[in-house]
């Protein structure tokens, strides 16, 4: 038996490295000779709607939006210390990448936050600072939901809380 989760039509999402997105559907397809279950999912950030099977979607990452508890935890979690990242741009891109497949909002929130005070130091190479700008715009949207405000309101929070040394 699988691990799936079901996510219901209307019900917000978080697609890895894709962004939120909403439940338009569930629609079965016909494969071979059987019906497999898609989620269509409606993507604001790209425009786009995508069809993941029902089966796929614990597997790729698809989580619900987390809560306003959550979303608060995270955004503490921005101003706290952290470990030195490594000098080498090759190497923190590739840990950052992988953070971001992760997709957890507490794993993007720790991107944001090293790459910003990385940028601080010196100038992110432009691959790092396409990967901190995504990761920006994936937690701001993320937490506008969670925490119902507007998302300059929520990218006020978090450079605030960035700017705390």
């Amino acid at each position: 038996m699988s691990k799936s989760k079901s996510f219901v039509v209307d019900q917000k999402i978080v697609y890895p490295s894709q962004g939120v997105g909403v439940i338009k559907s569930i629609v079965n397809k016909k494969f071979k000779d059987s019906k497999i279950p898609y989620y269509i999912i409606y993507l604001e950030v790209t425009d786009m709607t995508i069809m993941v099977p029902v089966d796929k979607a614990v597997e790729l990452g698809i989580r619900p939006t987390v809560s306003r508890d959550e979303a608060n935890k995270a955004l503490e979690l921005i101003s706290e210390d952290y470990d030195p990242i490594p000098t080498d741009w090759k190497m923190r891109y590739q840990m950052n990448l992988e953070l971001l497949k992760k997709g957890s909002i507490r794993d993007i929130a720790s991107i944001v936050r090293s790459l910003y005070h990385r940028s601080q130091v010196k100038e992110l190479p432009i691959l790092e600072r396409k990967l901190y700008d995504s990761a920006m715009k994936l937690l701001e949207d993320e937490m506008s939901i969670s925490l119902k405000k507007p998302k300059e309101d929520v990218q006020a929070m978090i450079l605030a809380r960035l700017d705390v040394e």
